[in-house]
């Protein structure tokens, strides 16, 4: 059981390494696409593509829930490897950027399907009171796929195609891994109880006494990442605006991300421990008080830096927290379908962050309303965090429901 766990956690947690290393690699490679003008491309086209890939992110989560609760959780993560490493090699390959827009967007589809049903696989192999830390440990894979991405665009310098070759490649490298050595969780879960599998419909996240924290989980989500993708895209022309310069809004990028690490190595087991509830509750709050604190100048470089860095800890954690929510507030057979719609949410409030950020930076309002507008957030994820109803005993939470109690 052990050695199964094991593959379980290293597996999954690889698969939202790709998630990180592939939205770094585009991010990184529009520089050197816009000065070469790559195919004619322009700035609206580098859009174009960098908005369809999250738009596919999103969609992907949504369709892949009810897919994993109907067919199980090993297949479907195959496939979107499958997918996702294919149309990643393909990318440079294309001839126009119509056909790049596309591409990108079948990527998106894939990509956005695998975190979700990692983060389910992991809860569903965690012990009953480790599902929140679960979730935290795999999160940290996107953030070292981040940081490997960023490497690996610092070797190729301006040779943009080695991030789609390689992200591709060792995706077609773990799938033959995954294959043989990632277990099916979610049938094995339900055989224990000797109960068939009830169909899971998105419909029934608003049944049975779930709407409400349903509805607490989406908008928790949405806020959750509006903050990461808002401040990862953002703060250094916010740090910039705030009078520091160049040089030290790069380095508080990273401090922030180092900060986002330690945070979601340590929030998980104190929601286990303490409850998780009260944890993101307490996670959100505490970042919004940061947040705001951001806002005044700091003369004191170390000071700043320890604020960052600390700010980053509960801002990326408590986002995270919400998907290791899921785990205690659906039965165990809507669990999947609930973690695809929470993370389908919240991928539009990844995409609003920046946007709304991005008019203050075009208003020249940035600073210090940008942070203003992230604390609002942040105390808007609290508040909906509080509508979830309070998770029943862990034993108790991934019980299927009787077929003729449906």
């Amino acid at each position: 059981m052990k050695t199964t766990r094991a593959w379980i956690v290293a597996l999954c947690w690889t698969t939202v390494v790709f998630e990180g290393f592939d939205i770094v690699a585009l991010s990184a490679s529009i520089p050197h696409l816009l000065d070469s003008a790559y195919l004619g491309m322009t700035a609206l086209d580098a859009t174009s593509i960098a908005t369809f890939s999250l738009v596919g992110v999103g969609l992907g989560a949504v369709l892949i829930g009810p897919a994993s609760d109907k067919y199980g959780r090993r297949v479907p993560i195959l496939v979107c490897v499958l997918v996702f490493s294919i149309f990643t090699l393909v990318f440079p390959l294309m001839p126009n950027i119509a056909m790049l827009v596309v591409v990108r967007f079948i990527a998106g589809l894939a990509i956005g399907g695998c975190m979700p049903v990692a983060i389910t696989m992991m809860q569903e192999a965690a012990a009953d009171d480790a599902r929140a830390h679960s979730s935290t440990i795999t999160m940290t894979g996107y953030h070292v796929g981040a940081v490997l991405a960023s490497l690996l665009a610092i070797v190729a310098a301006g040779h943009w195609t080695w991030l789609f070759y390689s992200g591709g490649a060792l995706g077609l490298l773990l799938l033959p891994i995954m294959y043989f050595k990632l277990p099916e969780t979610h049938a094995a879960g339900l055989a224990a109880h000797g109960d068939p599998v009830p169909q899971a419909r998105i419909r029934d996240l608003f049944s049975g006494g779930t709407a409400r924290s349903t509805i607490g989980l989406w908008i928790g989500a949405f806020m959750g990442l509006l903050l990461v993708y808002g401040m990862n895209t953002w703060l250094p022309q916010l740090i910039r605006g705030a009078g520091y310069n160049v040089a030290d809004s790069l380095v508080l990028l990273l401090v922030l991300n180092v900060g986002a690490i330690a945070g979601l190595l340590l929030g998980g087991r104190i929601a286990d421990a303490r409850g998780i509830e009260g944890t993101t509750m307490f996670w959100f709050g505490s970042a919004a008080v940061l947040l705001v604190l951001l806002s005044i100048r700091m003369e004191n470089q170390w000071v700043l830096n320890l604020v960052v860095l600390v700010t980053g800890a509960f801002v990326f954690c408590a986002q995270v927290l919400i998907y290791g929510f899921v785990g205690y507030a659906y039965p165990r057979h809507l669990v999947g379908t609930g973690m695809g719609m929470v993370a389908g949410v919240g991928r539009l409030g990844a995409i609003v962050g920046p946007g709304l950020t991005g008019l203050l930076v075009a208003s020249g309002h940035a600073y210090p309303y940008g942070f203003y507008l992230f604390g609002a957030a942040a105390v808007l994820g609290l508040l909906a965090t509080s509508l979830i109803r309070k998770p029943v005993r862990a034993t108790e939470a991934v019980q299927p429901e009787p077929v003729a109690a449906q």
